[in-house]
């Protein structure tokens, strides 16, 4: 156990030593965290944010965790209005996760090709499932090719299904595939798999509520509460809504989406998930 007396406090949740290195450490809601030991200088840079609250080309793709404090004061920006919610991301602590279910864990960006050692060889991580468009990675300076070759070294499976950030249209039509990849991952029961995105706050948990919905008889709400309660955030449940309407359908004139009530959707009959399993597993390999 480490002393209080070497570690100093980031906030009532949060402390570190100040020897070199990596180390995980918990939250009060049980995150996992993966932070250097070594206190963080804190600088500002100038970075200009698009409509979808991401910067389409950043000029440095290399900064340290000085420069990062402004860039993750932009996106929670970004965040808190585009999404509505109070959660905020912080890259200078490190890789975060929490583990949903047995197999199921969701989690922030790998950051480093030794946080997939810690996800392969702590938690037996076998699939990751990365959300992320190129320019969110671009975004944090990731050497995402480092990480993809450290996946393969180890024998963990890398895929991607990249959406929007921010953007619940985005989130609705790839919800069907990357919950094809996640279901096909978690059946093939080899470990466990790794959903995240930028922060895991919005697209990851959204995908891991619409498979539990959708493939661990829960209606949508049962979903949403069982992993809000182990990871607090605030995916888009409209989106979520909208995927099973869209999976469910199996009449074009039926009423479109956007004029059933606000609770529409919310479960399903078992015709419906039935249809819905189907129709998913069909997309695995596209």
């Amino acid at each position: 156990m480490i002393s209080a007396n070497h570690c100093i406090s980031l906030s009532s949740a949060f402390s570190y030593p100040h020897e070199n290195g990596l180390f995980s450490i918990r939250n009060k809601s049980t995150s996992k965290f993966l932070v250097p030991k070594a206190c963080f200088r804190i600088a500002r840079i100038n970075c200009k944010l698009t409509e979808s609250g991401i910067e389409e080309n950043p000029t440095r793709k290399e900064f340290s965790s000085s420069s990062s404090n402004n860039r993750m004061e932009e996106y929670n920006i970004a965040m808190k209005r585009m999404m509505r919610n109070p959660y905020e991301y912080h890259h200078d602590l490190g890789m975060n996760y929490n583990l949903i279910t047995d197999n199921l864990i969701v989690g922030s960006q790998p950051q480093k090709p030794e946080d997939i050692d810690h996800l392969k060889h702590e938690e037996n991580v076998t699939y990751i499932l990365n959300l992320q468009q190129d320019k969110d990675i671009e975004f944090w300076g990731i050497d995402l090719q480092s990480i993809v070759k450290r996946c393969r070294e180890l024998g963990i499976r890398h895929m991607r299904r990249p959406a929007v950030d921010f953007d619940p249209d985005s989130l609705r039509n790839i919800l069907p595939k990357a919950v094809s990849s996640l279901e096909w991952a978690i059946s093939e029961g080899k470990g466990k798999v790794y959903v995240h995105c930028t922060a895991g706050l919005g697209r990851a948990p959204a995908v891991a509520i619409a498979y539990m919905f959708w493939f661990c008889d829960m209606n949508l709400n049962e979903a949403y509460d069982k992993l809000t309660s182990k990871r607090p955030c605030g995916p888009n449940k409209r989106s979520i809504r909208a995927a099973t309407y869209d999976l469910a359908k199996n009449d074009p004139c039926k009423e479109p989406f956007e004029n059933l009530p606000e609770h529409a959707f919310e479960g399903v009959a078992d015709w419906e998930r039935k249809l819905i399993h189907d129709r998913v597993h069909a997309l695995r390999g596209t």
